[in-house]
């Protein structure tokens, strides 16, 4: 069990260790995205799954996307109505995102930006991050950072002033994507998305 303080999660981030803190949604499992190979083997999550990039910014996430001018410019209204908050964006990537992060090859990359200040100080520093939910693949996501420090020994984790207590809403974020031109929810999660 490694809990350590935000300026020590920060310096493991940028290392390149897997690294867990809470989200507005639930807490995160987070890697440097060049690395992100390293989060389908601590969670044992199929390659079939993509991760999301995570980050303090809307600024922040658009080189790791492609589009017309016009999708860009419509992605951004989006992005000032949801972003920081529960929805994640599936869009066109571009070759920045490391193939790991989506091994399936659908050229997208689902892109999120968390509505928790102190959290986003931490994408701040350690730019953008691959992330999923801290749980093994198939299990109930876990909620309590007691329990995400014993489920995952080899993480480096947020010490938190209330362990025992769920960290984040408990709901994962809604997953809407672009194709033809419109949105599709994939996912109905704690925010109902509408354009």
């Amino acid at each position: 069990m490694v809990l350590v303080s935000q300026a020590e999660l920060v310096k493991s981030a940028i290392a390149g260790q897997v690294v867990s803190f809470p989200t507005d949604t639930v807490p995160a499992l987070a890697v440097r995205p060049d690395r992100a190979a390293a989060l389908y083997q601590v969670k044992q999550r199929p390659s079939t799954k993509p991760l999301i990039l995570m980050a303090a910014e809307w600024s922040d996430l658009i080189p790791y996307i492609q589009g017309t001018t016009a999708e860009l410019a419509s992605w951004q209204q989006i992005a000032q109505v949801y972003f920081p908050g529960a929805v994640t964006l599936v869009l066109p990537a571009s070759d920045l995102v490391p193939q790991a992060m989506n091994p399936t090859s659908s050229g997208t990359i689902g892109v999120r930006v968390p509505n928790l200040p102190l959290r986003r100080e931490i994408l701040r520093q350690t730019k953008p991050m691959a992330t999923t939910s801290a749980n093994l693949s198939g299990s109930e996501t876990l909620v309590i950072t007691s329990a995400i420090a014993k489920t995952f020994p080899q993480v480096t984790i947020l010490q938190d002033a209330t362990p025992q207590q769920p960290q984040g809403s408990g709901l994962p974020s809604t997953v809407v994507q672009w194709q033809a031109e419109s949105w599709s929810v994939l996912r109905q999660g704690s925010v109902n998305f509408q354009t």
